[in-house]
């Protein structure tokens, strides 16, 4: 028997518990500036692929948050989190979010703006 948080499965149904993601790289070094202009373009066009706006508002919040706080914005739209990244994820009605690893964390070769 273990504690109530150590399962894999959330009790609530929600999917599982969010963890911080794994590091990653880009092919290329780039910069925070580089980042922030590709995440921007992701936040700017998802809602165009189909979804609703709400979902993805709340899916920026989370993937900007700190892990716990992510938790709850998540577990607060409803959605499902099906991977502890937050890379795969459903809203209640069963659409699909795909979220790039670039916005829910750093690429271990960043770089300094120069």
């Amino acid at each position: 028997m273990g504690c109530v948080g150590s399962s894999e499965k959330r009790v609530d149904g929600h999917g599982k518990r969010l963890k911080k993601p794994k590091p990653w790289k880009h092919p290329e070094p780039i910069t925070r500036s580089q980042l922030k202009q590709m995440r921007d373009e992701f936040w700017d066009t998802a809602p165009h692929y189909g979804g609703k706006k709400e979902i993805w508002d709340a899916l920026r919040a989370a993937a900007e948050a700190d892990t716990n706080l992510a938790q709850v914005i998540v577990d607060s739209a409803g959605i499902i989190v099906t991977s502890e990244e937050m890379s795969t994820c459903y809203d209640e009605r069963g659409a699909k979010y795909d979220l790039p690893k670039y916005v829910l964390s750093e690429p271990t070769n960043l770089i300094k703006d120069g």
